[in-house]
């Protein structure tokens, strides 16, 4: 599992190792981590590092420190490096100096612009993981030279602008094409806007000694998703695998109720039920569903339910699967009419999986707000309705009940999945999650997981629809798991 830590626990963990080391060796490990990235990278684009031209953007404090610490190195293996410094009083004392003794040089006031413009790599030590807002007035002519430029461009940490333990991007921010970050993943670059602005992430260890349980973020990995798939023993049954009951579709919207069934029976439970008017359209096109027109309280045994998606106004149906006493997702127009008391007062888990207009609509604030603070919105819904949310967007993140504890981030999605009805399949797929005995987090995530990548597998690169996503999630579950050929 990946997981990202806060700026606090970064700088407590860095202050601890730096007791214990001799002075400086920290910012030595993480220069040799960046000069190595910059040196591969250089190798790519300019085809060597002799002879190539390198600019360091280099602000005050440790992030300057380890550009130009990283730019020595990369002196003495022959390039030509040159350090744009935007506050010379304040550069690194260590670093320039050991800079300048590798052949380095220091370039004169207004030639930024122009070096940057003309290099084949350009190194972002702007500012580091303790920045907040856009970048400041001198920087900004700086990074956009960088965004005209040819040159790749690397961000010391992260990129400069971006906010690190939210993700946030309040200004004018660098661009990077790759970013190295020591001793861990900053919430930022895993999150969505600040994600767009990293480009590839490389984790360089440094040795931090973080506590894994003060992690703010965790992304799932194929591993740790494998582990959780529920999968059938020797005695199981259909009702023993678990039962899922979908509540959805409206004689307007029967498609809704197809594609969240079409989700559901690809998620890991036995059987699926459908309650709703779009009966005959779902039994046309499943007909291993159990389906009901006498309401979800006659519908039969289930272990969660799925509501909302295409339901219209129909919101005693929403009101009557709140009743119920199992986990219960709530989706699209049952978001809008779900009763929030009743939603607080539930004691079996909730999931609630608004996309970033319904959470806004929920939050009472933009859609813009919600999209810029991904993290705080989701967290943020969790803690008033005291229940576990699903945020999706490019990237999708979870946040426990209560909107404590480390959020979960999702970005195996690509932005074809941006289609009408995904949202339905993701509602069944997690869904079927819940009943086969998932937690509302590990529901929530391992859907998101399965279906981004079912995304992926489908669209390659070309518009897919709904209903390929749906039929694509047995493959993405094989791919998980590791299975050759369907079996196992």
């Amino acid at each position: 599992m990946r997981t990202a830590y806060s700026v606090e626990t970064v700088r407590t963990a860095e202050r601890e190792l730096m007791a214990r080391l001799p002075e400086g060796a920290l910012m030595q490990r993480a220069a040799a981590g960046l000069a190595a990235a910059c040196a591969e990278l250089l190798g790519r684009v300019a085809g060597r590092v002799y002879g190539s031209r390198v600019v360091l953007l280099v602000g005050s404090g440790d992030n300057g420190g380890d550009a130009l610490y990283a730019g020595a190195r990369l002196a003495r293996r022959g390039a030509g490096v040159t350090a744009v410094l935007l506050t010379p009083e304040r550069a690194h004392a260590g670093g320039l100096a050991a800079f300048r003794r590798a052949g380095g040089r220091v370039a004169a006031d207004g030639d930024g612009e122009r070096l940057v413009e003309r290099a084949d790599l350009v190194v972002d030590g702007i500012v580091g993981i303790g920045g907040r807002g856009g970048l400041r007035a001198e920087a900004v002519p700086l990074a956009a030279a960088a965004g005209r430029s040819r040159a790749a461009v690397v961000a010391v940490d992260l990129p400069s602008g971006v906010d690190a333990d939210t993700g946030e991007v309040r200004g004018e921010a660098v661009r990077a094409d790759l970013t190295v970050t020591f001793g861990t993943h900053k919430p930022g670059l895993l999150v969505d806007p600040a994600r767009e602005y990293a480009g590839s992430v490389r984790l360089v260890d440094i040795g931090l000694p973080l506590p894994h349980d003060a992690a703010e973020l965790e992304a799932l990995q194929h591993a740790d998703v494998a582990r959780l798939l529920p999968v059938p023993g020797a005695e199981s049954d259909k009702y023993r695998r678990g039962v899922v009951g979908i509540a959805a579709g409206s004689a307007r919207y029967p498609g809704a109720a197809v594609l969240a069934v079409s989700g559901a029976l690809r998620g890991g439970a036995g059987a699926v039920r459908y309650v709703g008017p779009a009966g005959d359209a779902v039994i046309a096109r499943f007909p291993e569903t159990l389906v009901s027109d006498q309401g979800p309280k006659r519908a039969g045994r289930v272990q969660a339910w799925v509501v909302g998606p295409g339901a219209g106004d129909d919101a005693g149906t929403v009101a009557e699967v709140l009743g119920a006493e199992v986990p219960v997702l709530i989706d699209a127009d049952g978001l809008r009419l779900a009763d929030a008391e009743a939603v607080r007062g539930r004691a079996a888990p909730t999931l609630m999986t608004p996309h970033a207009g319904e959470a806004a609509a929920l939050l009472g604030v933009s859609r813009e707000e919600v999209e810029r603070a991904r993290l705080a919105s989701a967290r943020e819904l969790a803690g008033r309705y005291g229940a576990t949310v699903l945020l999706k967007g490019s990237t999708t993140v979870v946040a426990a009940a209560g909107g404590k504890g480390p959020v979960r981030v999702n970005a195996t999605g690509t932005s074809w999945l941006a289609t009408a009805g995904s949202g339905d399949v993701l509602s069944g797929l997690a869904g079927s999650l819940l009943a086969a005995g998932l937690s509302a987090v590990d529901a929530g995530s391992v859907g998101a997981y399965l279906h981004g990548l079912a995304g992926r597998l489908s669209a390659a690169g070309a518009p897919v629809g709904a209903h390929d996503v749906a039929e694509a999630v047995p493959v993405a579950w094989r791919d998980v798991r590791g299975v050759v050929g369907g079996r196992g």
